[in-house]
């Protein structure tokens, strides 16, 4: 019997990744479903204004084609020969690639947030939200990716031209996703997805994966509203903490993952898409609730993302950058704990 206890055991070593989400409810509990069984938000169902905001607003998206990018983020060269270097030795960094898309390698592991290379995150390519600058890497350029962390299926948050590039250029990256996510996937070929509730973790090599809560929504057509569920994401080990947020309003979630997960050497928090205020407020956070939410989390480094790489929303290029640094200057983030990187930029953290 002690035999077979040891071959078990042994057996488990040899898996890359195990799930260790069999009671989700351990550190946070499983999203809240309506009464059609569709997802909901801890606060219950958001507002979107109404529809005098919303019309005039989806109007103004068609001047993408007209808007200048002079204010745009600026982007720097990256050949990633550094990062595929890294890869061996996994000095923890950070690589802005624009928008949500971050190359991150900490505990040994590489992997990407929301990653997308399109020009236009459009279910109708051509008149979608144009980018106003390029991918800070090229994909050819990235080291070989561990997995891959998707928050929601938003066209500029789950880009599946990038993630079918990404599943064959790496058979054995994992594709980490909210409930209701993985058969967008497989029905593109990409088979190795695992999809998490909120409060279920998964174990990859040294790391450990958390999908988390955050306030937010999912739509890819006319008539799937909330059938897959949003997240954030935290990857925790023995020497450093990340989170992701995603996409995500300002809710009483950050505080609880702090509390129970961080405090977080690094924390992503989305800047922008914030006005018309009356439309956005509980979907997406302006820059001063970024950093309530960074303080919340117990972070003690705050990196904006999600802001000027392409027209999503009202606000000027150059303003959520400028309100995110006024805003830490006076918190215990300070200067030096906000960051915001060119697109390209790789950081040590």
């Amino acid at each position: 019997m002690r035999r077979y206890i040891i071959v078990f055991l042994l057996s488990l070593t040899l898996l890359p990744i195990s799930l260790l989400g069999g009671a989700p409810g351990e550190l946070f509990s499983g999203a809240p479903r309506d009464d059609d069984g569709r997802f909901t938000n801890l606060a219950g169902d958001l507002s979107h204004g109404t529809l005098g905001t919303r019309f005039p607003f989806m109007l103004r998206r068609f001047g993408t084609y007209f808007r200048s990018g002079k204010d745009a983020p600026q982007r720097i060269p990256n050949d990633g020969a550094f990062l595929r270097e890294n890869a061996r030795h996994s000095k923890p960094t950070v690589t802005w690639v624009g928008h949500a898309t971050l190359l991150v390698q900490v505990e040994h592991v590489t992997f990407l947030t929301d990653p997308i290379w399109s020009n236009r995150p459009s279910p109708i390519p051509l008149i979608g939200p144009g980018r106003f600058v390029k991918p800070g890497l090229a994909l050819e350029d990235l080291p070989p990716i561990d997995f891959v962390l998707i928050s929601h299926n938003h066209y500029d948050h789950l880009d599946l031209p990038t993630l079918r590039s990404l599943a064959r250029r790496g058979p054995d990256t994992v594709f980490f996703v909210p409930l209701g996510n993985g058969d967008l996937l497989r029905n593109q070929g990409i088979t190795n997805v695992q999809e998490l509730d909120w409060g279920q973790t998964a174990r990859y090599k040294g790391a450990t994966v958390h999908c988390l809560p955050a306030q937010h929504w999912s739509k890819r057509s006319l008539t799937d509203d909330h059938k897959a569920l949003w997240s954030s994401w935290a990857v925790t080990g023995e020497r450093r903490r990340f989170y992701f947020a995603g996409d995500t309003g300002y809710f009483s979630g950050f505080e609880e993952i702090g509390r129970k997960l961080g405090p977080f050497d690094l924390a992503a928090v989305p800047i922008g898409a914030y006005e018309p205020r009356a439309m956005m407020r509980e979907s997406h956070m302006n820059p001063e609730e970024a950093v309530l939410a960074a303080q919340d989390l117990r972070a003690e480094t705050a990196l904006a993302i999600h802001f000027g790489t392409f027209d999503l929303s009202d606000e000027p290029l150059a303003e959520p950058p400028r309100r995110f640094r006024n805003a830490a200057a006076d918190t215990e983030l300070g200067v030096t704990g906000a960051w915001v990187l060119s697109v390209g930029e790789t950081r040590e953290f």
